[in-house]
């Protein structure tokens, strides 16, 4: 398979891994949440996060043959066990980043 197949390959895989991370994240936001968060979606989808675990479209390659060969639930598996941690310890380093919110910060304006 020529490099550029191998990459054409990838990135259908990708597309579909996509789709799937996207669905994954949508329904665990809003079980864990209760509410709409699309900052919180974009954080777990982006780029930037996807490439704590490998290049973002191998990333989402993955997820897309996992849930090709396996099904959904086994795609979802795969993100809780993958890149969910890594999520969770960002997010946690995050809030320990931003400033505690106070009824004073609240009020006052930007």
């Amino acid at each position: 398979m020529t490099r550029k197949a191998a990459r054409d390959q990838i990135l259908k895989h990708a597309w579909v891994g996509d789709a799937v991370l996207t669905l994954y994240v949508r329904e665990r936001i809003l079980r864990d949440d209760g509410v709409i968060d699309g900052v919180k979606a974009a954080r777990m989808t982006s780029n930037q996060f996807l490439s704590v675990f490998a290049e973002p479209s191998v990333t989402e390659a993955e997820i897309g043959r996992v849930f090709e060969r396996e099904g959904l639930s086994a795609a979802y598996r795969w993100i809780e066990e993958h890149l969910i941690p890594f999520f969770e310890r960002q997010e946690n380093n995050r809030r320990k980043r931003e400033p505690a919110k106070t009824s004073l910060t609240k009020a006052l304006p930007v």
